[in-house]
């Protein structure tokens, strides 16, 4: 083989493989505000992802995903909350 077309032809496969993860790397909306506010919100609920592991943590960290998500779903609803209480006051 030539070796500038050996060249070209080791060109052409990098971009080719390289193109797919620069246009992931770029297209990550998520930013280290976020990522750090969805470990607030882990720690938050008890889950504390420095001293996870084992044979249960990938469990544990989607159960702790769920309730996260549950607590966000309860959060951004509209009116009051349906678990809330009402004080109405005492009459005497």
């Amino acid at each position: 083989m030539n070796p500038l077309a050996f060249k070209f032809a080791y060109a052409a496969f990098i971009a080719t493989t390289a193109l797919p993860v620069v246009a992931h790397a770029q297209s990550a909306s998520v930013t280290r505000a976020q990522t750090r506010a969805d470990l607030v919100a882990l720690e938050h609920i008890g889950f504390y992802p420095a001293y996870s592991h084992g044979p249960d943590y990938p469990l544990n960290f989607q159960e702790a995903e769920r309730k996260v998500a549950a607590q966000r779903a309860a959060d951004s609803q509209y009116g009051p909350s349906p678990n809330g209480t009402l004080d109405a006051g005492t009459r005497e």
